[in-house]
């Protein structure tokens, strides 16, 4: 397989990704997505923002918040997030350290 085309398999999986969790399966929330799999949307969203970083592109964790939730975090928030339980918090804790860089 070309570079171009593995380029392009693996963008079309990236948004069937991003459609599932923010279309098929927005109930799913963050943290849970976090403590089960070390990793969440905000995750997603530092990735695109760190590849722009790579190639000189200003992209802000704002702008790249958006650009995922495909409206402003806050909102997406208000409309599907829910609080987290106390023992949430702290698998998040051990989930956070292990598997995100101090750069978020």
């Amino acid at each position: 397989m070309d570079d171009q085309t593995r380029i392009e398999l693996e963008a079309a999986a990236f948004r069937k990704l991003r459609d599932h969790l923010m279309n098929d399966r927005p109930d799913v929330q963050n943290i849970d997505l976090m403590n089960l799999a070390g990793f969440c949307r905000n995750c997603l969203s530092r990735w695109t923002q760190e590849a722009a970083d790579e190639r000189g592109i200003e992209l802000t964790k704002e702008q790249a918040r958006e650009a995922f939730y495909g409206m402003p975090y806050d909102a997406w928030r208000a409309q599907n997030q829910t609080g987290a339980t106390d023992d949430q918090q702290a698998a998040f804790k051990t989930a956070f350290a292990q598997n995100v860089s101090k750069k978020d």
